[in-house]
């Protein structure tokens, strides 16, 4: 048994209900409970906050697993390479 188990599961209470349906989580190394289910929660990124609906096989992942923090490489196209030499 690896020691995350026998630790069980972590949770933090920094829920915060709006409207009932929409949950801000701060904590990103919260686990998501069954209790999670079916709902629409923000993550915080560090910056702003991610939008997910929270699924059955999400339960047992951690929030901050759904909430990416670092932007995606943009790499040059086809067409902008070709015409960086033509002028």
């Amino acid at each position: 048994m690896t020691r995350s188990l026998k630790k069980g599961i972590f949770s933090e209470v920094l829920l915060k209900e709006i409207n009932e349906v929409l949950l801000t989580v701060w904590s990103r190394r919260s686990m998501i409970l069954p209790s999670h289910v079916h709902k629409e929660v923000q993550v915080h990124t560090g910056k702003s906050f991610h939008k997910i609906k929270i699924t059955q096989e999400m339960i047992g992942h951690r929030f901050g697993e759904f909430a990416r923090t670092r932007k995606q490489a943009k790499h040059k196209g086809p067409k902008q390479k070709n015409m960086r030499g033509k002028k």
